[in-house]
Formats: structure tokens, sequence, C-alpha cells
């Protein structure tokens, strides 16, 4: 038996959670059956008419892209429209497509750590991290129970902070309660007040694990009913959010350093606001659309601003606070795909993986 297209889904959306995407994406399996058993993968920035007949020709019944090929809602499949056509070619050939798309941005080691990584930026920090990801979860348990609870709740992903793993706080207390007639108490008797030395646990946990999480500290919790709650915060989660920002190795020219990201990122053109008479070593990016993030740039204390989509009257709102380059969408992002690729190789290696070749950019140069 192999792998089916369940598991790779399952897989993916671990490293990027669903629930991480802007409401206005559609980062889910578009075509296809998850039962389906994978026969290959095609690994791509976007999918298009092209990349599903590459799937077809390599024998493969997966597309894993970036970019969702659907946005909208679809009123008809007639192929009037490269979508439509797209959409009607997968169906046809049992080609699935699943798309991984801002879910994978806002991860910490998603499409803004590559553009780093190929950058050679050190220290690396998200540039605007999410809020309300997170919530507080409460519980009591009896002392001698504790610490298979909390091994359950960690190893299901609770007590995370940045770098620390196993984080809780906890105090010491005394548990107040009467069983009735029909329940069957793990400690104590059935009508029968009783009181047991307790302690509090609080721990944080990621809104997406918090059903596993309480699944699991039911299962391991001594008590017939456990009493918990859970808090929903407005912390920042310092490791789900859009953009980054890093440090150079070595601090450049202006000059300097658009040849070196031009290089780094195999780019024949780069558009920039004016040169600033400064040394570059703070490195702010954004793979795709990324104007919305210039504000915060600029209060990190980036020298220069990577990102793509700028529109010509945005390019004033760099007012000379750092540099601004549109290295454009598809050369900001086109490295995604070997980032799919080595995530999927990590977890699926009997699995035939491939690189898209078709090139999907709609834009030239000349």
């Amino acid at each position: 038996m192999g792998y089916k297209i369940s598991d790779v889904i399952s897989y993916l959306e671990q490293i990027a959670p669903p629930s991480y995407q802007e409401s206005y994406d559609n980062a889910t399996l578009i075509t296809g059956d998850r039962s389906a058993e994978v026969t290959g993968i095609v690994c791509s920035l976007d999918c298009i008419e092209a990349t599903v007949q590459e799937a077809i020709e390599l024998g493969a019944n997966l597309i894993v892209a970036h970019h969702p090929i659907v946005f909208k809602g679809l009123k008809s499949l007639t192929g009037k429209n490269y979508v439509e056509r797209t959409i009607i070619k997968a169906i046809k050939n049992n080609i699935a497509i699943y798309a991984i798309h801002t879910n994978l941005d806002h991860v910490a080691h998603g499409v803004n750590k590559r553009i780093s990584d190929r950058l050679e930026l050190l220290d690396t920090t998200i540039l605007q991290p999410k809020k309300q990801l997170l919530s507080k979860l409460v519980f009591f348990v009896p002392e001698p129970g504790k610490e298979k609870v909390l091994q359950a709740i960690y190893a299901s992903g609770a007590g995370k902070i940045g770098e620390y793993s196993d984080c809780s706080f906890q105090v010491k207390g005394t548990g107040t309660f009467t069983p009735s007639a029909k329940a069957n108490p793990a400690i104590g008797e059935r009508e029968k007040a009783q009181e047991e030395a307790e302690i509090r646990v609080e721990v944080l946990v990621s809104n997406h694990l918090l059903p596993k999480v309480l699944g699991k500290m039911r299962q391991a919790h001594p008590y017939e009913e456990v009493a918990y709650y859970v808090q929903s915060l407005e912390n920042e989660n310092q490791e789900v959010g859009a953009g980054m920002i890093g440090i150079l190795p070595n601090e450049m020219n202006e000059a300097e350093f658009l040849d070196y990201l031009k290089i780094k990122m195999n780019l024949t053109v780069i558009k920039h606001t004016s040169f600033i008479s400064r040394k570059i070593k703070k490195v702010a990016v954004c793979g795709g659309a990324g104007i919305f993030l210039l504000n915060d740039a600029k209060r990190a204390g980036a020298d220069v601003f990577i990102t793509a989509d700028v529109k010509y009257h945005e390019f004033f709102d760099a007012d000379g606070a750092l540099i601004l380059c549109d290295i454009g969408h598809y050369e900001s992002e086109i490295f995604t795909k070997e980032l799919l690729r080595e995530f999927l190789s990590q977890n699926f290696p009997n699995i035939a993986l491939y690189l898209t070749k078709v090139v999907t950019n709609p834009t030239s140069y000349r």
C-alpha cells in the first residue's frame, strides 16, 4: 500500500495549517479524490493547463502549487478561460490540485524564510506577527496525575513559546466536588463531598491544535469529568505572520546590494526607489504582493524592503526611509517549488517528486 493524497495533505497542513491563510484565500484541495493513491507529485508555483499536461506525461496524479488556480467560485465549467480549462483538464485526467498559499507565506519556515535564506540573512524574525491565533488552556488535575497529562498535551503541541517547549504555569490548590449517584469517580465516593489537592495548570495552545490537545488531555486525565476552560488571547504569535526581516552577514553599499540581490534571486531587472546614501545591513522581505508591510519594514528599521506588485504611487510611500524594491511576483516566489519538494521529500521519500519545468510567469522583459 502506498500513500494516499489525504496523507500528503495531512502532512502539508501540519507544516502550514489552513487556519493561517487569509480570508480571501483558497488554500485547499481544489480537484481530486483524497482517497486516491499518489503516483507522483509535481511541485509548482502556479497550476495552469501546461502544468497539468506535465503531470500527465510524468505519470503524477498530484500537483502541489503555491497559488490556487481557483480563488473565486466558478459558476460554470465551459472552458471559456484558462482557469476553467485547467480545472476541466485536471478532472478529466484524474489529476489532483492542492494549493498551499498564504498559510505557507505566514509560517516562519515558509516562503519568506526561503527568500531570506537565499539572501543569507541572519537572525530572521516575522515582520508582522499575527494575533488571535493563540489560546490559554487552564485545567485542574490531582498532583499524582499531573505529569501524565502534561506529557500528553506537550506531545500534542501545547506549551510552546518560540524556541521553548514544555512551558506551563502551575499553582497548588484544593479542588472540591460531590459525585452524583450515577458518577464513576476516580477519587472519592458517590454522593459524598470530597476535597482533593490539585494543581492548576496554564499552557498556551495554537488554536488549530486545540481540539487535539483537549482530546489528549481528557484521555490522560484521571478524572471522569475534567475541569478546564479556554481563553482566547490577543497575543502575537511570533512564529506566524507576514513578511520577514533579518541581517546581512556583511553590510554593503546600495549598488552592491542590488547586484547581490540580482544574483541571489536570479533577476534580470529590479524596480526600486532612489538610493538614500547609507549602507545596507537590515533587510525586510515579503514574497508576492507585500506593499501592505511597508510601514512595518520602516518601523523595524529596515534599510531595504523587497517585495512585488508595487504600484506607481506606492513607491512614493518609501519616502526616503528605505529603498523599496519590486523584483516581480513570479521572481519573488519561484523558489517556493523547491521548498515544497524539500518538505515532501522529508516525509515521503518513496514518492516520485518533480519540480515543474513549466515557466508560468505571465510577464516578460526586454
